[in-house]
C-alpha cells in the first residue's frame, strides 16, 4: 500500500484556477539554480520547522523524513544560495542545534510572496 505524503499545512497544490466546466489548472511553484531544485514548498516547509524546532533532527522527524535527507537537503540548499540560509552547531551533551539565518528569512518570505503571486494569476486562468 502506497503510504500518502503527510499534509504539511500548505495543501497538496499551491495554486488553482477558478473550476470552469469541470477542469481546473493546478500548480505548485518550485526554484532551480543551475538546473538543481533550490526551494520548493517542501523545502520551506523543512526551514520554517527548523526555524520553528531549532533542530534539522527535529524539522525531520515532524515532516516524517530520514535526518540523513533532511541534512542533504539543508547542505544542497545553502550551497546553492551561495551562504548559510541555515546555521547549525553539533552535537555535544545536549545535542546541536539549527536556526535560520537572516537569509534564510528572507528565503522563505520570498519564497511565499511568489507563491501568493503565482495563486493570483491562476486564479485568473480559465482552462478551455
Amino acid at each position: 500500500m502506497a503510504s500518502r505524503k503527510t499534509d504539511h499545512g500548505r495543501g497538496s497544490s499551491l495554486a488553482a484556477s477558478p473550476p470552469a466546466a469541470e477542469m481546473q489548472i493546478k500548480g505548485r511553484l518550485w526554484l532551480e539554480k543551475d538546473g538543481e531544485t533550490f526551494l520548493s514548498w517542501g523545502r520551506v516547509v523543512l526551514l520554517e520547522r527548523i526555524r520553528d524546532l531549532g533542530s534539522i533532527a527535529a524539522a525531520a522527524r515532524s515532516m516524517e523524513m530520514a535526518y540523513s535527507h533532511a541534512w542533504s537537503l539543508v547542505a544542497n540548499i545553502n550551497r546553492l544560495a551561495g551562504e548559510e540560509l541555515v546555521s547549525r552547531t553539533f552535537g555535544g551533551k545536549h545535542g546541536g542545534r539549527a536556526w535560520l539565518t537572516p537569509a534564510g528569512e528572507a528565503a522563505i518570505a520570498q519564497f511565499w510572496d511568489m507563491v501568493d503571486k503565482f495563486q493570483k494569476w491562476l486564479e485568473t486562468q480559465k482552462p478551455e
